[in-house]
């Protein structure tokens, strides 16, 4: 009570001294030393005297206003000021809630107000004292003055942030005073000011006598005031302190910024004061509102690029060619990698290419910093050029131009449509935040440089001449365009069957034609894209004269025409030109008989499934919900419904078996959606007995076939085929390795959760809306309690030997069952038993044999112990290796589904090394002798040809031997008598007589070592009959059996990569031998054999991949060795597809291509993220030393010719080491996934600066050299992260990941962790990678914790990188604010 007391009295004084001096008119300068002596006396204990007093300045604003508006008072508050009595930010606030309401009443008031405003508001840094003690609660009794908190509604009550909103408030009050005083305010959206500066009308003075003269003085002093807030609006906003604090709330609080901003743009156009200002014009104000978006990036934006001034200087003397072409087509590098690997055949994906291609093309688009129609017409690039690859393709099983066609005519479009819709229908998340200025700005830009992309992709000649297969689509493409340009209207049907050559002009179509085609079906483009300049090359008068009939397909179709056989082939044959021609289709799949269903499902497993590229996601959705049919609503009964579907759904499941046609489903992300309704199907048909038959195009089917198919084809969607050591062991898995039916089923049901969801993309509101009508409920592995059974035991086969099987159980019957079946006409006393052992039941005829009716997963359940038995058999020489092949057979004829359990056991098997190896010498077993040393000098030729050391097929023999040896060794050592060893040299001379050709010579000697001394090991290598674990020379002999027909050829598809995968895991040179045999069966397959067998080299010797990636390097950048193609870029490190048109057999494929088809094999891909760094590290040095030894750089230094060539390679190696950057970073995420990218960001990166580098690359590392490593390294970075987390802020796992990263660099920053690399590569990495983030990534920086950000930030200002710590600040949002007005504020000149 006491100190309220005091506290009275003091400003009881104060305004006794105030009124005091203002009657004798004393000096200001004298009252305000009273002031401070009074509040710097004792009994003014309570009042600080060393720092400006709050409650002063309330006390003289309340005595001015209104009582006391004398010019003597003014004086009295403006050296309160100026002997900073009072808080000048405080006095600005307390004086806007009283001057601004009564402007009109109080004009001399208003203009001292507005004079004190430009004194005090546009200086901050002297005026703000922001570093005062009581600075705190200044901005908080600022706050309570003006409502701050209320109005924007913020939670975070920081000084600075209050100060911030302090500035922004009376800018806009301002604003809407002047708005208000021109009668423009009922113009807003809102009709009024959120503030209290509405005027309160003519309240007159009592002094004043309102003569002509004084009112015309009054509406000039009105006038003049009018002016100067004009002025004071404009130098807040050309200030550079003030208009970066404006920056601030436009980056923090949109939905503010978006109506100051609406109202600057009204001033700007409607006001008679701005446009009677001195000081500033409506265009110029015009040009600050435009300018006030990049206000604060135009100051620091030199920084975020660390080689502006390198580049500039640079470029002056680089010719633009090939800059340009390193420029712009290298850095879009990785979208040419990304597409290959997408055609990949042994990878099947969970996620859709559209959604993998549209973050890659955000991320590269915001990397590069380029416009979208840049970055458009790369992709279209790319695209073409990914297609053009499969000009010679090798034959095989594996996608070939129907799934590149597919990637560039459908996928490809649809990124560009999700694109452009993620621009036009932006949606915003926090309820009215959207910047309606700036999407009226923006809108429809992607569209339009989509356009302009378009019309210079014609110029591509060399990239647009069409396939031979695509051809007439083009034709009709182009001739559909001539027919509109010359307007003529003719149908469909008559369009599909005119004759090119008919036509009156040249109408032949290209590649270019089929892209514009696809953007018009998806309404990305409108039909003016025909009347582009040069799209048609000649218009006609009149259609020809010769009309061809309209021969029976969609057209007649649709005009209601029934179906028949010749419409259901023409149908077939050519893809549905319209969503209304799929949508009709589809309906008599639903709705039809059951031959219409039949019909249907061909027909839309047909031409428009393969080349339906403008509505192929759609024709891909209807038939995964065709293979899920609900049930009718009136079905009643004990049986799935799903059984009155199985003509229909047999022909779906073979319709979509082709490797191409699952690719097509992969790429459009129907992967997780398909393979739950092949497991419905699976469970379905697998429990039925066959019992009954239907006919399907003249081929009878049973339970058993539609089984069959469905689940080979369920099995090709996880990695099934890979053996067990693929399943690894470790922290992290294999890439793809998650891919189990779980997996699968979760993908899919956490797509059905998220349906309805207005903020996801477009392309998962597609899938969404497919998962949702196929089946509504989420479905788990329970709800297949057969197929879980079957795939335990998969599991288990793979954990341990087999085991418990019952004698006289049910299993145990159908095995001796199905061995009696499978080895019928084998003689009695070999038949093989269910135990292994020899069977004595005798021999069994044919009748005796009868095939068992049994459901297909109790059948699934023997196989495993019918294949051990038998291979048991065959061991013990019980059964032959021909009758133990014909056997298998059989049983795969009988259920071609069995082929799953026979490759789970065999894999399985190989893998616990206990059968003994089966000779491969042409009488047991087939011999790859006719052509084994052909398939070697091919595999050597392309491994050679990347740079990669060839395995030779001695040295694997030499090793098998050794092995062998070494095992007689170490068991003999256990013998106390040695009798083993004594052994040696005859077992060594036996080991040896077994593979030489010719008998030692007589009486030759033994040498120390127990080798003979005759021996000649490559006589002896050349010459030993080739070996291959029994298991694997089975289940080869069993994929031999089988002819290369389409029904065997969808079973081949699923055998055949589980037995590369086999022998790739086994010992070299295994998959030589097995590529050698396939290839005797299947000549015109041996470029595809070959090309496998290369692959496998990298499965088990980390060297080689390390070899391979090296040649990665140096292909693209153009380093490359004598051998290596002479071309850079994506020329020659993917080079131009696969050819055998050359003498010799196949060519030598480009290392890029090699390393693609490779790096899935690879387990241990830990290694990886080591060396690529390395390697990335080692190109950086030969781009700077451009190729010339540190010996030969110091002599060019010294001559003219130095200098020159130093200048002319500057520009091209700055783009160069991006280049590597960006390919690094490709070929790590590709090898190992965000598993991987985790594993750079916290464990190689920081071992990397950590470390010493005593350079192995050069002895003293120049500061180029070192800026570049930096560079470099940031760029590698920053790329992992966006290819693996994207740069949109949906991404969960990313903000731990890299704030920990960020963690360790602000620690090195501060000090805490002592670092071993090259302090100049720190810097440049830090500074650069800081820089890209702010500028391509900002939403990591938003997730980053406050604290990091800010010591972070203050690392860089001690580097005296004032403006990249500004720029890091201002994106880290509203947590960040307040530290980077404190920044902007100290910083001020």
């Amino acid at each position: 009570m006491a100190v309220v007391t005091i506290e009275k009295s003091i400003w009881a004084n104060v305004i006794d001294i105030t009124k005091n001096a203002q009657e004798k008119g004393s000096d200001p300068g004298i009252w305000a030393m009273q002031i401070s002596m009074m509040m710097n006396s004792s009994s003014a204990a309570v009042v600080s005297s060393s720092e400006p007093s709050i409650e002063l300045a309330h006390v003289l604003v309340s005595h001015i206003c209104w009582d006391n508006n004398l010019p003597i008072t003014w004086k009295f508050l403006e050296f309160a000021l100026t002997f900073n009595l009072v808080p000048p930010f405080l006095v600005l606030a307390l004086l806007s809630t009283k001057v601004l309401p009564c402007r009109k009443s109080r004009p001399a008031g208003y203009r001292l107000y507005m004079e004190l405003l430009k004194i005090y508001a546009l200086k901050l840094k002297s005026h703000s004292h922001i570093h005062q003690p009581n600075f705190q609660k200044v901005m908080t009794s600022i706050d309570h003055v003006l409502g701050l908190s209320q109005i924007f509604g913020s939670q975070v009550i920081e000084p600075e942030v209050l100060l911030v909103k302090f500035i922004f408030t009376i800018v806009w009050q301002l604003l809407d005073a002047l708005l208000d005083d021109e009668g423009f305010l009922d113009l807003t959206p809102e009709k009024k000011s959120i503030w209290t500066t509405s005027s309160k009308g003519m309240v007159v003075d009592t002094y004043m006598d309102f003569d002509e003269k004084k009112f015309e003085l009054l509406e000039r002093l009105k006038s003049l005031n009018s002016a100067l807030a004009v002025e004071i609006i404009g130098q807040f906003l050309q200030n550079g302190v003030t208009s970066q604090i404006l920056h601030l709330v436009h980056h923090n609080m949109p939905k503010q910024w978006g109506t100051f901003i609406q109202r600057l743009e009204l001033l700007a156009t409607n006001s008679s004061a701005l446009r009677n200002s001195e000081y500033l014009s409506p265009k110029a104000l015009s040009q600050l509102t435009a300018e006030a978006n990049k206000v604060s990036s135009r100051k620091y934006k030199k920084s975020l690029n660390v080689f502006g001034a390198v580049m500039a200087y640079g470029s002056l003397s680089s010719p633009a060619g090939s800059y340009q072409e390193i420029g712009h087509s290298s850095l879009w590098l990785p979208l040419d990698v990304i597409l290959e690997d997408a055609v990949d055949g042994y990878q099947v994906t969970a996620a859709s290419a559209v959604e993998t291609i549209t973050g890659l093309v955000k991320s590269l688009q915001a990397i590069n910093d380029t416009p979208w129609y840049d970055t458009f017409l790369a992709l279209w690039v790319a695209a073409l050029r990914f297609v053009q690859r499969e000009r010679d393709p090798i034959e095989g099983p594996v996608p070939h131009l129907d799934t590149r066609m597919c990637v560039l005519l459908s996928i490809i479009t649809l990124v560009v449509a999700d694109l452009i819709d993620e621009e036009e229908n932006r949606v915003d998340e926090s309820k009215g935040s959207t910047n309606h200025w700036k999407e009226k700005k923006d809108s429809n830009t992607r569209r339009e440089d989509l356009v302009s992309s378009l019309q210079i992709l014609s110029s591509f000649w060399s990239l647009l001449t069409p396939p031979q297969s695509v051809v007439s689509s083009a034709n009709v493409a182009a001739t559909k365009a001539m027919m509109f340009a010359s307007g003529i209207d003719v149908g469909r049907g008559y369009i599909d069957c005119i004759n090119v050559n008919d036509l009156p002009t040249n109408c032949s179509g290209n590649m270019h034609h089929l892209i514009v085609e696809a953007c018009i079906a998806r309404n990305l483009l409108d039909t003016s894209a025909y009347l582009w300049p040069g799209y048609v090359k000649r218009l006609i008068n009149q259609f020809p004269g010769l009309v061809p009939p309209q021969m029976p397909g969609w057209s007649s179709f649709m005009q209601g025409a029934p179906l028949t056989p010749m419409m259901i082939n023409a149908m077939v044959a050519a893809p549905a030109s319209s969503l209304a021609e799929l949508e009709k289709i589809f309906g008599l799949a639903v709705m039809g008989l059951e031959d219409e269903k039949i019909y249907a499902a061909t027909i839309l497993c047909g031409a428009s499934l393969i080349q339906g590229w403008n509505l192929q996601e759609h024709v891909v959705y209807y038939i995964t919900r065709l293979l899920a049919p609900l049930a009718p609503a009136d079905y009643v009964g004990d049986d799935s419904h799903l059984i009155a579907y199985a003509p229909m759904l047999f022909v779906l499941v073979v319709g979509i078996a082709p490797v191409d046609c699952v690719q097509i489903f992969c790429l459009h992300g129907m992967v997780p959606q398909l393979a739950a309704s092949l497991m419905i199907i699976c469970e379905v048909f697998g429990s039925c007995i066959p019992n009954a038959s239907w006919t399907v195009n003249g081929e009878a089917i049973s339970a058993h076939s539609v089984f069959s198919n469905a689940f080979a084809l369920l099995l090709k969607l996880w990695r099934f085929n890979h053996p067990p050591l693929d399943y690894a062991v470790g922290d992290v898995p294999p890439v793809g390795s998650q891919l189990s039916p779980e997996y699968l089923l979760l993908v899919r049901n956490s797509l059905l959760a998220s349906s309805g969801n207005v903020f996801k993309d477009r392309n998962k509101n597609r899938l969404s809306a497919v998962v949702s009508a196929s089946c509504p409920e989420p479905i788990f592995v329970d709800k297949f309690p057969k197929l879980k059974v079957w795939y335990r035991q998969h599991q288990a086969c793979i954990a341990a030997p087999l085991s418990g099987l019952l004698p006289e159980s049910t299993v145990h019957q159908i095995v001796n069952v199905l061995l009696n079946m499978i080895f019928r006409n084998i003689n009695k006393g070999s038949q093989a038993s269910a135990s292994g052992s020899s069977s004595s039941t005798g021999p069994s005829s044919e009748d005796g044999t009868v095939r068992p009716q049994l459901p297909a997963w109790d059948i699934l359940e023997a196989v495993p112990y019918v294949v051990d038995a038998a291979l048991t058999a065959c061991a013990h020489g019980q059964v032959t290796p021909r009758e133990l092949a014909t056997g298998l057979k059989d049983l795969a004829d009988f259920l071609p589904a069995s082929i799953a359990a026979i490759v789970s056991y065999f894999s399985a098997e190989v893998t616990r090394g206990i059968w003994k190896p089966a000779l491969m010498n042409g009488t047991d077993w087939p011999s790859p002798a006719a052509n084994l040393s052909n398939v070697e000098a091919q595999i050597k030729k392309i491994l050679a040809a990347t740079g990669v050391d060839v395995p030779s097929l001695a040295a694997g023999i030499i090793r098998e031997t050794i092995t062998i040896l070494g095992k007689f060794i170490s068991t003999s050592l256990l013998d106390s008598d040695n009798n083993g060893l004594k052994l040696l040299p005859l077992l060594s001379c036996h080991l040896i007589k077994q593979a030489a050709p010719r008998a030692p010579p007589v009486n030759s000697p033994v040498v120390g070592s127990g080798f003979p001394s005759w021996l000649n090991l490559e006589t002896l290598v050349v010459s030993t009959p080739a070996t291959l674990p029994l298991p694997l020379a089975a289940f080869l002999s069993l994929t031999i059996t089988y002819k290369l027909d389409k029904v065997s050829q969808r079973f081949l598809n699923l055998a055949g990569p589980a037995l590369e995968s086999l022998a790739a895991d086994c010992p070299w040179p295994c998959m030589p031998i097995v590529a050698s045999l396939w290839t005797q069966k299947a000549k015109r397959w041996s470029d595809f054999l070959v090309f496998s067998a290369s692959r496998t080299v990298f499965l088990h010797n980390h060297d080689a991949v390390v070899q391979l990636l090296g040649s990665c390097f140096f292909a693209a950048l153009g380093l490359n060795p004598a051998s290596i193609s002479t071309e850079n870029g994506v020329a020659a490190l993917l080079g131009h597809g696969f050819g055998s048109h050359f003498h010799g057999g196949i060519s030598p494929v480009a290392p890029g291509i090699l390393y693609l088809r490779a790096y899935r094999g690879v387990r241990d891909i830990m290694f990886l993220a080591e060396e690529i760094v390395f390697l990335l590290m080692k190109s950086v040095q030969e781009i700077a030393n451009a190729g010339l030894r540190k010996q030969t750089r110091e002599k060019l230094k010294k001559t003219k010719l130095g200098s020159r060539y130093a200048r002319f390679s500057l520009p091209a190696s700055l783009t160069k080491v991006k280049v590597a950057a960006y390919l690094g970073a490709t070929l790590l995420w590709l090898s190992g996934g965000p598993g991987l990218v985790q594993c750079l960001f916290k464990e190689t990166l920081p071992s990397w600066f950590l470390s010493v580098h005593r350079s192995e690359l050069e002895d003293e590392p120049e500061d180029l050299v070192s800026v570049l490593r930096g560079r470099s390294l940031a760029y590698f970075a920053i790329l992992c992260g966006t290819f693996a987390w994207g740069i949109d802020p949906s991404s969960k796992r990313r903000p731990p990941i890299v704030g920990q990263h960020f963690d360790f660099i602000a620690g090195a920053l501060d000090g805490k962790i002592s670092l071993g690399c090259d302090l100049i590569i720190w810097k440049t990495y830090v500074s650069q990678i800081t820089s890209l983030m702010v500028q391509s990534a900002p939403n990591w920086v938003l997730e980053m914790d406050r604290d990091v950000v800010v010591r972070l930030s203050k690392g860089l200002q001690r580097w005296n990188e004032n403006d990249l710590s500004l720029a890091l600040l201002v994106t880290g949002g509203v947590n960040t604010m307040g530290a980077a007005a404190k920044l902007i504020i100290e910083s001020e000149r």
